[in-house]
């Protein structure tokens, strides 16, 4: 018999209410099937999967699986399993990332990869993947494993793409968005088209759904850029200034050295490039971003995205579940407010 840890209750977001509420039925089978997928007589899977799984995240990428699905009409199982699948992914990612990044923190507690060590969090990834693609399987759709898996494949080379490009204060924007394009729109886009795929809708619609999930993932992740430098712990799950600390190359140090004087150029060469980082730092740094106001901009691109979001979603007639996928735009734009 596998060992299994509960989830905890998911604390509630006023800006999700409508779609937490039309997904709870749907939600609840998901949980199940999360913790069902997470037992292993291998003791240290479930200890570390559930680390991360119950650890306070909102399980967006799962609930836009759901809600696309329902705004699509999808009946029976199997949007369950995909929506398990997408979590199971995201999950594997996060577990990986925070060894590639050696972060320290993971929504607000330890990372798994300091409590059981990096060779645990990278293999537990690895079964998490593998339970993923088990359960696509289940489903019997080669569209919907087409898609994911290709997913699977884009956020590695993103991964991979950052890596190269780790530390390049010389980044472009457009090198910036193609590599959180791969990164984080991949897996948003992906957990919004199965749901229509599956419910067998016309490929207008499916591409409709793809595209606000892809926009919606940009628009996601340039707020959480943002709120790195300018938000608080409990809003991001990490401590404020991790990227910086880890010498990541993000959209606001991109406008930022882009914008600044030669002076300011080399404190980011020192900082980010040669991990010099000296008390007072990341002050500077803020004040360099709101002087050539390099976090108003990003997140003014990041309303740009959403409305982008919004408007493939103009396709479909007025219904519950339109409301509640406009509201979540609304929800990861606003939370730089």
């Amino acid at each position: 018999m596998g060992v299994v840890i509960p989830l905890e209750e998911k604390p509630k977001e006023p800006g999700l209410a409508g779609l937490l509420a039309l997904t709870a039925a749907d939600m609840e089978r998901v949980n199940q099937t999360i913790l069902s997928r997470t037992g292993s007589d291998v003791t240290m899977i479930p200890e570390v999967a559930n680390h991360l799984i119950s650890s306070g995240g909102k399980r967006l990428r799962p609930l836009l699986t759901l809600a696309t699905a329902g705004l699509c009409g999808c009946v029976g199982e199997g949007h369950v399993k995909l929506a398990a699948s997408v979590e199971f992914m995201h999950t594997a990612t996060l577990l990986h990332d925070d060894v590639v990044d050696q972060s320290d923190m993971r929504r607000g507690k330890q990372a798994a990869r300091m409590v059981w060590g990096n060779e645990a969090s990278v293999l537990v990834g690895d079964f998490l993947l593998g339970q993923a693609f088990k359960m696509m399987v289940e489903v019997g759709s080669l569209a919907c494993l087409d898609v994911l898996s290709t997913a699977a494949a884009v956020i590695a080379e993103g991964e991979v793409m950052q890596l190269a490009a780790a530390k390049d204060t010389e980044t472009t924007e457009d090198a910036y968005l193609a590599v959180i394009r791969a990164k984080t729109a991949a897996l948003f886009a992906a957990a919004c088209e199965v749901g229509p795929i599956l419910a067998g809708r016309a490929k207008a619609e499916v591409a409709a759904c793809r595209s606000y999930g892809a926009n919606l993932g940009i628009a996601f992740q340039l707020i959480d850029d943002a709120l790195d430098y300018g938000g608080s712990s409990a809003k991001l799950g990490k401590n404020i200034g991790d990227d910086f600390r880890e010498g990541k190359i993000t959209l606001p140090v991109v406008l930022s050295f882009r914008r600044g004087t030669d002076a300011e150029r080399d404190f980011w060469r020192r900082t980010l490039e040669k991990s010099d980082v000296r008390d007072g730092d990341l002050e500077t740094a803020l004040a360099a971003m709101r002087k050539h106001r390099a976090l108003d901009d990003t997140i003014e691109r990041a309303r740009h995205y959403g409305a982008m979001a919004r408007d493939a979603l103009e396709l479909f007639p007025a219904s519950g579940w339109k409301r509640a996928l406009l509201d979540v735009v609304e929800f990861c734009v606003g939370r730089a407010h």
